[in-house]
Parts: structure tokens; C-alpha cells; sequence
């Protein structure tokens, strides 16, 4: 397998296999112009499997959304095909509009200019709760 060395972007490493299609679908990155590569169940010494992607361009990368799928992952930011910063994710204390409140009588179901914001309720089990109506993510 071969794929081009990336000049300005981002690699997002050491996703738990499996993850890397969800992390894929809530940054959008389909959306994107620039180049995006998916690797996926690669081999891991630390990890025995792991997803990687690979975005060749300058984007606003949210990384609260990379913590709430796997606060373990680790990003590398690469400006002229060097890597010049290595990000550490935590998990986030609180989410706007990554995931949406499944509860029907919550107040986000009828006002549809709200947006759902979670807090972080049990961090150890990474449980997250609506601030409207307390309904557990």
C-alpha cells in the first residue's frame, strides 16, 4: 500500500480499530476538496489494530469531536511535509452539537434552534448527559 507523504495537514493516529469511520462521518471530512486517507485495521505494536487518516490540507480540525469518539488518539500537525506539533486528546468536558439528544420530550425535539449541548456527567465510564434534560448520551 502506498500513499503520498502529506505537505500541510493532519495525521490522526492511534484510533481504535473501527473508530476511524466514525471519526470520518462527524468532522465531515467527505465534504472536504483536499486529499483524505482512510487506513484502516493497520497493524499496531502498541495497539495490535489501529485506523490512521490522513488529511493533506489546512482545515479546522475539531478536536472535541476526536475526544468523545477516542480521547485516545493522537494527532499530528505537519506544515512543509515535517511534523511540527504532536496534540494529546482528552476527553471532552462538554459537547455542542457532536450528538443529539435522543429523549422525545426533551425541549431540543420541539425548538430546533437549540443546540444539544452535553456535559461530561461520569468521566471513568465517559458518560455524557443532556444540560436540558439530563438523559444520559
Amino acid at each position: 500500500m502506498n500513499i503520498d507523504s502529506i505537505k500541510n495537514g493532519f495525521v490522526i493516529d492511534h484510533i481504535k480499530a473501527g473508530k476511524g469511520m466514525e471519526i470520518y462521518r462527524l468532522l465531515k471530512l467527505k465534504k472536504l476538496s483536499c486529499p483524505v486517507a482512510m487506513i484502516m485495521s493497520a497493524q499496531s505494536e502498541k495497539m495490535g489494530k489501529k485506523d490512521v487518516i490522513k488529511i493533506d490540507g489546512d482545515i479546522d480540525l475539531d478536536l472535541h469531536i476526536l475526544g468523545y469518539v477516542d480521547p485516545d488518539v493522537t494527532v499530528n500537525v505537519i506544515k512543509d511535509s515535517v511534523i511540527v506539533e504532536k496534540k494529546k486528546i482528552l476527553l471532552p468536558e462538554k459537547l455542542t452539537d457532536i450528538i443529539f439528544c435522543k429523549n422525545p420530550r426533551c425541549i431540543t425535539s420541539c425548538e430546533q434552534e437549540l443546540s444539544h449541548e452535553f456535559v461530561l456527567a461520569d468521566k471513568p465510564r465517559r458518560i455524557y448527559r443532556c444540560i436540558y434534560c439530563d438523559a444520559e448520551a
